[in-house]
């Protein structure tokens, strides 16, 4: 067994998943409004810049959680937004059960 070639085909499985094809097909729904691409778009650069807080240990403040939290409920009032991000956070939890199974593995594995 290659493990390269089962990396490859994990990939091509990831990209042929309905999970992957949705959000792509919605992605590029997305993309053809301008506003509500700028608005996703925001809302995303808002979310990652609260991620990064967090990690670094900083404080998370209230003003910025009310800023996401109002971005998300705006944008679930629009199908469209709605469809997608439920599409990207079904992509980004496939992805991420994949990386945890990964994990298992190899902290699992035989240890020398």
């Amino acid at each position: 067994m290659n493990v390269y070639d089962e990396a490859h085909a994990l990939a091509r499985a990831l990209k042929e998943s309905p999970e992957y094809t949705t959000y792509l097909a919605l992605k590029e729904k997305v993309s053809e409004n301008d506003d509500l691409s700028a608005s996703i778009n925001d809302f995303q650069a808002k979310q990652f810049q609260l991620q990064a807080q967090q990690v670094l240990g900083g404080e998370m403040g209230s003003d910025m959680m009310e800023q996401i939290q109002n971005l998300y409920q705006i944008l679930l009032k629009d199908p469209l937004a709605a469809q997608y991000l439920q599409a990207e956070f079904a992509f980004t939890r496939l992805v991420s059960d994949v990386y945890g199974i990964l994990g298992e593995v190899i902290r699992l594995g035989p240890q020398e």
